[in-house]
């Protein structure tokens, strides 16, 4: 099984930071960044083979890579996604599909979470699906959040477009990719960014529930967590991370 961070987006709301960086290289503790976090907790729980996708300033990524494996102990492999200023990460994920064959934990590049999250995920019971989803069903929800609903103990719906009074909580950007689940997986994302290159990995997700798939999810307590997609964000972020 290999790590995986996605970390093509452009980050827009963090500029200035994001003028010259992708969003995961902007630092949250010192000069921590939050793909260090990233790669830090991967390592931590034995996954050293960790595949991220580049796209927005991507050389930012590849003049790091050397010292990021030094200082991480793990191995990279970049996979350049080459409409990241275009389309949404739907897309993004779908050029990573070679790797994910092999089975991947994968976390976002913009979420500053512990590594208890890795292994909450890593530790779950096989339950005859080749999806798990990380999700808090403790924090109060908003609307912009990425929501799920579940029926009889799987994933119903996952979207943003959801009253937060519907949901059971919020998928948090960490998900254990089994190797039975890729080819389908790949299949699903395939269809969503065709459909609309603006959509999410996580309506890939939905594509997955709508042709009969089971994906469940695994609950991770009270956790301090932030997905950083502006300055109130990143703030919160400097907060907490220092923490981990």
């Amino acid at each position: 099984m290999l790590g995986m961070v996605l970390a093509a987006g452009a980050g827009r709301r963090l500029r200035p930071y994001t003028d010259t960086l992708p969003k995961a290289l902007v630092p949250v503790d010192g000069e921590t960044t939050i793909l260090d976090i990233a790669l830090r907790n991967l390592a931590a729980v034995g996954l050293r083979e960790v595949v991220v996708i580049v796209g927005y300033q991507a050389q930012a990524v590849h003049d790091r890579k050397a010292d990021l494996e030094s200082r991480h102990g793990v191995t990279l492999t970049l996979v350049h996604n080459d409409k990241a200023e275009e389309w949404n990460n739907a897309y993004s994920l779908w050029c990573a599909r070679d790797h994910f064959a092999k089975g991947a934990l994968l976390v976002n590049g913009d979420t500053v979470h512990p590594v208890s999250v890795e292994r909450t995920l890593l530790s779950a019971e096989e339950d005859g699906s080749d999806i798990l989803l990380a999700v808090d069903d403790v924090k109060p929800l908003a609307d912009e959040e990425m929501k799920v609903t579940l029926q009889d103990g799987r994933l119903k719906r996952i979207t943003k477009l959801m009253d937060p009074a519907e949901a059971y909580g919020e998928y948090i950007g960490a998900t254990l990719i089994r190797p039975g689940a890729a080819e389908r997986l790949a299949d699903a994302l395939r269809a969503t960014f065709e459909r609309d290159p603006q959509l999410y990995y996580e309506d890939g997700y939905q594509e997955m529930v709508a042709r009969g798939e089971k994906i469940t999810v695994a609950p991770i307590g009270k956790v301090e967590w932030v997905e950083v997609d502006n300055h109130d964000d990143l703030a919160k972020a400097r907060e907490i991370a220092w923490r981990y």
